[in-house]
């Protein structure tokens, strides 16, 4: 008798520190780990838009980009970090870009900056961040997504966070909506810091 396989065994690449020096090398193991899996969408969180270009470039004109901005006022009022142009230009090649409120850091937010208390949202973040940023990112992302509708929650993408700048952290989950946050299934670690 046959049996069959009880694991899988997947290489992880551990970067030796965080940040945008990872970026080419984490996005070239994602678009390598997407073609062996067949997974044809691919989250990209970018303030600039720098990772979301720098992904167009490492994977398969056939994949579809989503790239997450920071909404406006993140880093001080009525500023949007991705420039009008680089918008303009991320959608011309293709790329759906989103700009909303952050699933772990809304309203909550507000209530912790007006009140010094800590919501649940918040909460959550700090309990990802356990495992560095680029994987709290990478999972808000694409509860984000899921909620605008840009991905499904029935099929698995690759997701792409980091510390800061740049990208360092990539995951192949099944997204889900925020209000099923339970639901998302994170499936394998493709690349992530161990020092964070």
């Amino acid at each position: 008798m046959v049996r069959k396989p009880t694991y899988t065994d997947v290489a992880c690449r551990y970067f030796n520190q965080t940040g945008k020096e990872n970026t080419r090398l984490l996005l070239e193991v994602a678009a390598r780990r997407a073609g062996e899996l067949a997974i044809g969408k691919v989250i990209v969180a970018t303030c600039s838009g720098r990772t979301a270009f720098a992904a167009i470039e490492a994977f398969p004109p056939e994949t579809k980009i989503v790239a997450v901005t920071h909404y406006a006022g993140f880093e001080k009022p009525n500023l949007q970090e991705l420039s009008a142009a680089n918008r303009r230009k991320l959608e011309s090649l293709g790329v759906s870009v989103l700009t909303c409120q952050h699933a772990f850091g809304g309203v909550g937010r507000g209530i912790r900056r007006k009140l010094a208390t800590y919501q649940v949202d918040e909460i959550i973040a700090y309990a990802l961040r356990t495992f560095g940023q680029g994987t709290k990112v990478a999972i808000e992302v694409a509860l984000m997504a899921a909620d605008a509708g840009l991905v499904r929650t029935d099929e698995d993408v690759v997701t792409i966070g980091g510390t800061a700048e740049g990208a360092d952290t990539a995951l192949v989950l099944q997204p889900a909506n925020s209000s099923d946050l339970f639901e998302l299934k994170v499936r394998e670690v493709i690349a992530k810091p161990k020092i964070f």
